[in-house]
């Protein structure tokens, strides 16, 4: 099959492009990039008055099955990955059972072969995501799991978490690291600060997610192994990182729009839907996110695609499931907030989002380079439009950001040549 993608914006900042050219796709990969291109017999896609950069990578997904398919499924978080623009997620392993053996590695992926969502799923470090006993590294990485996480419980047993660095550093696997000390959070709801004393519900101190962050990064630099900081949310865990890097510790982290986006204040306004772990923090904590994505510290923007059931997020805020859904909103939030706000420039934004979540975990993805796989999102950038959550491909429908005006658009996603969304 060959598809001719014209007239359109080309943004690579894997490679530096930016301007105005033609893409050719020959069997699913990247054939050429030029001015005037013609491919008789192609399929033609006119890209005029589109952006089209390299296909979104989420490194942070609850795609729920197999277990709690009344959330999500393999196909449904898929379809929702595809009308975000995202062609390639890394799924976290807190199904039932646990991804913590080949088996279930090589079930999501199988489940996943039909949408043409490159699918990678994530290992458990520990059997049962219990933090007693390491799975088996070897076998995880040879199934497919490009990097290993307990996610949300993390390891709490510093002499087991430095045996898992040791151990993933001889596989050359990324871990990627759920940053909160779990005696000081139990499953309260809220930051700690303002709102939580508003509300008389005991907080998420910030504190727990810092301390961890330092923790986890002075055995990085003990043991030579790569860690991931998993949805950073405090300014400090940013400086912490920060300095990290500076002393050449290999550590990475990620974001997510709502960090950039919201302050704990939204809990007041939304409840439940702004319930999420780490929790939403201060407005302090929001400008050093946007401090720590414009100076290079944060590597990536990622979803923590997180769908819960409508029953579930209408329990009191004290007991409600944390997390919200993220793949069909992460784009157009980036661009509001981040580039429309003059804070990054386009290319940076695509790079977060696309080029170097790839590259920190050694996948092929991220780029335009001729005789890559054709993975692109083609986006409106300055389509005004309003989110709706009853439109959303994903079972979920808890998101603070329902009823928001964001800017941009996804138009086309593409994954291996096919076109697996269109709009409308």
């Amino acid at each position: 099959m060959r598809l001719l993608i014209h007239g359109g914006r080309v943004i690579d900042p894997a490679r530096g492009v930016d301007g105005h050219l033609d893409i050719l796709v020959e069997d699913g990969r990247i054939a050429r990039l030029g001015r005037d291109l013609t491919a008789p017999g192609a399929q033609v896609l006119d890209a005029s008055g589109l952006t089209a950069a390299p296909g979104l990578v989420d490194l942070h997904v609850h795609l729920r099955e197999p277990g709690f398919e009344a959330k999500e499924t393999v196909a449904t978080g898929c379809a929702a990955a595809a009308r975000g623009g995202v062609t390639t997620l890394v799924a976290m392993p807190n199904t039932r059972p646990a991804a913590d053996c080949p088996e279930i590695i090589r079930l999501v992926r199988d489940k996943a072969a039909p949408t043409v969502v490159n699918v990678l799923p994530a290992g458990a470090v520990t059997v049962g995501q219990r933090g007693e006993q390491l799975t088996d590294f070897a076998a995880l990485k040879a199934a497919g799991a490009p990097a290993l996480t307990d996610d949300g419980v993390p390891i709490q047993n510093l002499a087991l978490l430095r045996q898992a660095m040791l151990r993933a550093k001889e596989l050359n696997l990324p871990l990627l690291d759920h940053c909160e000390d779990r005696d000081m959070v139990q499953n309260y709801a809220v930051n700690e600060g303002a709102v939580s004393r508003q509300l008389g519900l005991p907080g998420r101190p910030a504190i727990a997610e810092e301390l961890q962050i330092m923790r986890d990064v002075m055995l990085a630099e003990d043991t030579g192994a790569h860690i991931h900081i998993c949805h950073i949310s405090t300014a400090k865990g940013v400086d912490i990182v920060r300095q990290a890097k500076a002393r050449g510790v290999r550590v990475t982290c990620e974001t997510c729009p709502q960090y950039f986006t919201l302050t704990e204040d939204e809990v007041l306004r939304q409840g439940t839907m702004a319930r999420v772990n780490p929790p939403l923090r201060t407005q302090a904590d929001v400008d050093g996110i946007r401090a720590g994505l414009a100076d290079g510290t944060i590597d990536a923007i990622v979803t923590d695609h997180a769908p819960h059931t409508a029953e579930e997020k209408a329990r009191p805020l004290s007991d409600a499931p944390s997390g919200m859904v993220g793949l069909e909103t992460s784009l157009p939030l980036a661009l509001t907030g981040l580039y429309h706000m003059g804070l990054l420039s386009l290319s940076r934004v695509v790079a977060l989002m696309s080029a170097t979540p790839a590259a920190l975990l050694g996948l092929p993805k991220g780029t335009l380079a001729v005789g890559r796989d054709a993975d692109l999102v083609l986006f409106d950038l300055d389509e005004v439009w309003v989110i709706d959550k009853n439109r959303f491909a994903s079972k979920g429908r808890n998101t603070p950001f329902h009823g928001r005006t964001v800017r941009g658009k996804v138009k086309y996603t593409i994954s291996r040549g096919t076109i697996i969304y269109m709009e409308g």
